[in-house]
């Protein structure tokens, strides 16, 4: 395909008409409204009748310096950015809307269940009797909306340093209202790390929800072995969990693995496929006590504690996730990088509207 020009209003919907060649991959921008009358083309020598037309809008994120992922677009609902980080709500073809924040997909609606069904139950059904949770980041609400289904929840913190992340969010994804007018959460905005530091009482589980560590974004400090160690651990009364990319295993995800393993004496990663991240995805819990729980336990503590039914995870599922690739034990196995701030790793690349 033909890289494609967006704007905000030139056609009312977001975006301007591409026409984009369905053989060669040239495209012919049709702009109205900013003063180029006609049609701007662009590295196409032949006439516009000569091709198989299709109007065409897409979103490409870079994941690695030689591989992009890409998908069609309906519209664009927002595009913008906050003291902290760009945000983007794109309504897409195959996914649904997708939240898209400095560059990389957060969320999609058609899948996002995947995501946040494995970073919440497993670390809450592992705790004997969970009540009293921490959330790092999770300003879409969607971490929150999965805690709140557990029964014996009496107090959610979620702590965003973003407000306008969060106000977008609770206005947009419709989905996670409930959770932000339940009188159990408590949203605070302010840096997570801050937060905790300034708490006395201790948490059963924390969890994050946090972007991706990009160089110069609001999290990657978040990650390391002294927030984990000075921070997390004290307030925490058993159990803690956090997610990370296992497509990127070797720059990130072995090594927030074995960072953990320095601070928690038990440390249990998981993964699985989330369609519209175009990954593996990976997940890690970290406890001083033993994690370990039966496929049929499991689905007990699910049954008796959590309210509704899950769409994608159950204890044979969990068993499943946490059973790694070859590939991947071995990367984890070798690992010996710790993550600090002086030697933080970073996902590579930064997604565009382009």
């Amino acid at each position: 395909m033909g890289s494609l020009m967006l704007s905000n209003n030139e056609n009312g919907n977001g975006f301007h008409e591409v026409y984009a060649n369905g053989n060669n991959g040239n495209c012919v921008n049709a702009n109205n409204g900013n003063g180029n009358n006609g049609l701007s083309v662009k590295n196409n020598n032949q006439s516009l009748s000569e091709h198989t037309q299709r109007r065409s809008c897409w979103y490409e994120e870079e994941i690695e310096e030689n591989l992009r992922w890409s998908f069609a677009l309906n519209s664009i609902l927002h595009t913008g950015a906050t003291q902290y980080q760009d945000i983007q709500l794109l309504d897409t073809k195959p996914f649904g809307k997708a939240l898209v924040i400095d560059g990389k997909l957060q969320s999609a609606e058609i899948d996002e269940f995947i995501y946040h069904e494995c970073l919440v139950h497993p670390p809450l059904l592992h705790h004997p009797n969970p009540k009293n949770i921490f959330i790092m980041g999770g300003g879409e609400g969607s971490t929150a909306r999965e805690i709140l289904r557990h029964k014996t929840v009496d107090k959610v913190i979620m702590c965003d340093i973003d407000e306008e992340v969060v106000d977008f969010c609770k206005s947009y994804l419709v989905v996670n209202r409930p959770a932000f007018c339940d009188p159990r959460l408590d949203l605070v905005i302010n840096d997570a790390k801050a937060e905790l530091q300034s708490r006395v009482e201790k948490f059963d589980v924390i969890i994050g929800d946090l972007a991706d560590p990009i160089e110069g974004g609001p999290c990657y400090k978040l990650y390391t072995k002294s927030f984990y160690e000075c921070i997390v651990k004290p307030r925490l009364t058993r159990d803690g969990a956090g997610p990370a990319g296992i497509f990127s295993h070797t720059e990130v995800f072995s090594c927030i693995y074995n960072t953990l393993k320095q601070v928690f004496k038990y440390v249990v990663p998981y993964s699985a496929h989330v369609p519209s991240y175009a990954d593996t995805w990976g997940w890690v819990m970290a406890s001083d006590s033993e994690i370990k729980i039966n496929a049929e336990e499991f689905d007990n503590r699910n049954k008796q504690r959590v309210n509704g039914e899950n769409r994608f995870l159950d204890g044979t599922t969990f068993l499943s996730a946490s059973t790694l690739s070859k590939a991947v034990r071995k990367s984890l196995y070798n690992e010996t990088h710790v993550y600090t701030e002086g030697s933080a790793r970073f996902i590579y690349g930064h997604g565009k509207l382009n």
